[in-house]
C-alpha cells in the first residue's frame, strides 16, 4: 500500500493491487529497465484488471516499482521504481519535466519550429504516452489502457504545464488500443475543437496537418533533424522521395533548390498531402508525384536520381516476422543503390522496434554486395532530442538511418 500527503502531512492512503516477481526475474528492473515481462511473473493478486495501477514486489517481497498492468507479453510498464501514487501531482511532475527539456532544446516558443513531441513514452518515464504538439493543440496517444483511464487528469496537467501555450488536446488512441479495452473513440479532451487541421512551422517549413485524419498523430515529427540534413545535399539534385506520406523530405528537397523531386506513396491519400504541403511552400513545377507501390515505382520508374530517400513503414513489429522484413529491406535498397548515380546518395531507415543498428547496417551492406557497388557511409542518424530513450531502455532507439554514397 502507497501514500502521500496533503500539506497538513497526514497520510493518505491509496491501495494498489500486487503482483510478485519469480526468483532471480528482478535483475531487469533493478537496473531501471521499465518493462516488467509476463515470464517473469509469479504472483498476480486477485482482481486485477488491465489498466489498474499496481505494486511490483521482488520474490523476497521488497518493492520494485509502480506501474500499469496488461494481461500480454508486457506485463507491467513501470512508471517509478520507488514508493509512488499515481495522482495529479505525479502527472503534472512528469510533465513538467518533459517541458523542461523541450524549452532546453529550444522548442518552445520557437517561431520557426512550432510542432514537436512533447512525451516520448519511456523516455520521459510515462512508459504508454506519446503527446505530440501542433501549435497550440496536444495530441495524445494512448499506448497501454492505464494510460488511456488517466486521460483527463493528463490533458489538464498538460494545460497547466504549458502556461497558456496549448489551449486544446485531443485523444487518438483508438488506434493504438486493442478491442478488449473496449469502445475507445479519438476525441477533444479540452477545448472545443474547432480544428482539425492546422499549418505548422518546422525549421521555417510549412506543414499542414489532420491530426484526426492523418496517421499517428499526424505527421513524422522524428524525422526533423534528418529533413534538414538532406536539405544541405539537395541543390541542384534530382531527389527521389519514396514512401513520402505527407512529403516532408519532398518539400525540404524543393525549398533548398533541387530541380527535380519524385514523390511515391502507395496511398493516394498520402499524395494528395505531399501534394498540398508543395503547394504550401512553392516549387510545384520541379515536383511530380505517384500513387503506386514503391517496389514497382523503383523497377518500373527508377534511375537517374542523384539522392533517394527510402523511409518504409515498421516492416516487423514482432520477432516472429523480422526475417521477412530484413528481406524486404535488402530487396529494396539493393534497387536504390543499383540505380543511383555515381556519386549518389541514399538516405535509407528503418523503424521497425526489433530491428537494431548493426542488424539494419548488415542487411543494407547485403543489399550493396548483392548491387556490385562501391558504398561508404557518410552520416549515421537516428530520432531527434525531442524523442528521447532511456539508457536502460535502449528499446527506446527505434529510429535507424543512414546516409550512403554510392560510388
Amino acid at each position: 500500500m502507497l501514500w502521500h500527503t496533503h500539506s497538513n502531512s497526514l497520510p493518505i492512503f491509496a491501495p494498489m493491487k500486487k503482483i510478485w516477481l519469480n526468483k532471480g526475474k528482478d535483475q531487469s528492473a533493478l537496473r531501471r529497465h521499465p518493462w516488467i515481462y509476463s515470464g517473469a511473473v509469479k504472483k498476480v493478486e486477485e482482481g486485477i484488471q488491465e489498466g489498474d495501477a499496481v505494486e511490483v514486489y521482488s520474490a523476497q517481497n521488497q518493492l520494485i516499482g509502480v506501474g500499469h498492468y496488461q494481461p500480454a507479453n508486457i506485463a507491467v510498464r513501470l512508471l517509478a521504481f520507488e514508493p509512488a501514487a499515481l495522482d495529479e501531482a505525479f502527472w503534472q511532475l512528469r510533465l513538467q519535466q518533459a517541458w523542461a527539456l523541450r524549452q532546453q532544446l529550444g522548442l518552445i516558443d520557437n517561431k520557426e519550429t512550432t510542432a514537436y513531441r512533447l512525451v516520448f513514452a519511456e523516455g520521459d518515464q510515462l512508459p504508454g504516452l506519446i503527446l505530440d504538439v501542433y501549435g497550440s493543440t496536444a495530441v495524445l496517444q494512448a499506448h497501454s489502457l492505464g494510460m488511456w483511464r488517466v486521460r483527463q487528469q493528463l490533458a489538464q496537467a498538460v494545460v497547466a504545464v504549458a502556461g497558456g501555450r496549448i489551449t486544446a488536446v485531443y485523444d487518438k488512441s483508438a488506434e493504438t488500443l486493442h478491442a478488449a479495452a473496449g469502445a475507445i473513440q479519438n476525441s477533444y479532451l479540452i477545448g472545443e475543437g474547432s480544428e482539425q487541421e492546422v499549418v505548422v512551422m518546422e525549421n521555417g517549413v510549412r506543414f499542414k496537418i489532420d491530426w484526426i485524419g492523418g496517421q499517428k498523430t499526424g505527421f513524422f515529427l522524428d524525422q526533423r533533424e534528418n529533413r534538414a540534413l538532406l536539405a544541405q545535399h539537395a541543390r541542384g539534385k534530382r531527389v527521389l522521395n519514396t514512401f513520402c506520406y505527407t512529403g516532408g523530405f519532398s518539400v525540404y528537397a524543393l525549398q533548398a533548390g533541387a530541380t527535380e523531386v519524385h514523390s511515391v506513396d502507395v496511398s493516394a491519400k498520402a499524395v494528395a498531402l505531399t501534394d498540398e504541403n508543395v503547394a504550401l511552400n512553392g516549387g510545384q513545377e520541379r515536383h511530380q508525384s505517384f500513387a503506386m507501390d514503391t517496389f514497382a515505382y523503383l523497377k518500373e520508374k527508377g534511375g537517374d536520381y542523384d539522392i533517394v530517400i527510402l523511409d518504409p513503414p515498421a516492416f516487423a513489429k514482432s520477432m516472429g516476422k523480422r526475417h521477412n522484413a530484413l528481406m524486404g529491406y535488402k530487396r529494396l535498397n539493393y534497387e536504390a543503390i543499383r540505380q543511383l548515380q555515381p556519386g549518389g546518395l541514399l538516405y535509407t531507415f528503418s523503424c521497425s522496434g526489433v530491428v537494431d543498428k548493426q542488424l539494419f547496417q548488415n542487411i543494407v551492406m547485403s543489399a550493396a554486395i548483392e548491387a556490385g557497388r562501391p558504398v561508404r557511409v557518410l552520416h549515421q542518424l537516428s530520432q531527434p532530442a525531442d524523442h528521447p530513450y532511456s539508457l536502460y531502455h535502449p528499446e527506446g532507439e527505434y529510429l535507424k538511418g543512414l546516409v550512403l554514397q554510392v560510388m
